[in-house]
């Protein structure tokens, strides 16, 4: 497949962080891998070189897989204008106003964002897509792109984060799991428990229960770090520094900090990496 999608359990859920991760990883293995996001909601965007405005956090993302940003990592920037208007930025320039009486075409922009997406898989090893939000939003799924969206039109493999210190974890995923459409829920690979403190061995009986449920693959439990990241919105508010020197080189000396923690406390980023063969 090449490609691989981490959805949220909720939003900030860490996917953003977790897919920057990934891409580091891989990047660090020789591979050459590109960011996407179908469709992000966001005021904290970034203008690429070639003038092209995308999302903050595919922006990262393109650092940590060692590239310039370009606009098919976000072929799609939704930007709130208030009064209930929203701003349409495709392919980094600006598309169109929406609003309550000016409805955006989305079967149009979504084949937009999946020609994007072949690009990219044309020109690249492997992609690590980013959801949005959360994938289980029932009133959103018909027009949603970026989760189940993209596991319709492109079949991608995707994997859940799960963010522990919110409560709840397990109820979580397989509420997630629960409320994708069936014929989607074969792509559904695994999930990641997010930002634990504590004694994974607490959670063994739960994990297991969630695996026979779900016939999803716990692929491990990222330990809580005061490390800076970009969240989809602002800089995450968890503590952390991005340190005094440059921000693209601070920002990936953190992902390999926390690569090193992950892969450390038992995270199988290997057998995530192994999904983008089948």
């Amino acid at each position: 497949m090449r490609s691989i999608l981490f959805l949220g359990t909720s939003s900030g859920a860490g996917k953003t962080t977790l897919d920057a991760v990934f891409c580091r990883y891989l990047a660090r293995r020789g591979m050459r891998v590109a960011p996407f996001k179908a469709s992000n909601l966001s005021l904290n965007s970034y203008v690429t070189l070639g003038g092209e405005e995308i999302g903050m956090g595919q922006a990262f993302q393109a650092w940590a897989s060692g590239l310039e940003p370009t606009g098919d990592m976000n072929p799609v920037l939704l930007k709130p204008s208030g009064s209930g208007r929203m701003q349409v930025i495709l392919r980094g320039k600006p598309y169109m106003d929406i609003s309550r009486d000016s409805v955006m075409d989305r079967d149009a922009v979504m084949e937009k964002a999946c020609e994007s997406y072949d690009r990219l898989m044309s020109e690249y090893d492997a992609v690590v897509c980013e959801g949005s939000g959360s994938p289980a939003e029932l009133n959103l799924m018909k027009t949603d792109m970026a989760n189940v969206g993209m596991m319709k039109a492109r079949g991608v493999t995707s994997v859940l984060v799960a963010d522990i210190e919110r409560g709840g974890v397990f109820a979580a995923i397989y509420g997630t799991w629960l409320l994708i459409p069936d014929e989607l829920k074969p792509l559904m690979k695994g999930f990641v428990i997010n930002r634990f403190r504590g004694d994974v061995s607490i959670l063994g009986s739960g994990i297991e229960r969630v695996e026979k449920l779900t016939g999803m693959r716990c692929y491990g439990i990222v330990p809580y770090e005061t490390l800076k990241f970009p969240e989809e919105d602002s800089m995450s508010e968890i503590g952390g520094s991005l340190g005094d020197g440059d921000i693209h080189e601070e920002f990936v000396r953190n992902l390999d900090r926390l690569i090193d923690s992950a892969e450390a406390a038992g995270v199988d980023l290997e057998g995530l990496a192994r999904l983008l063969e089948e």
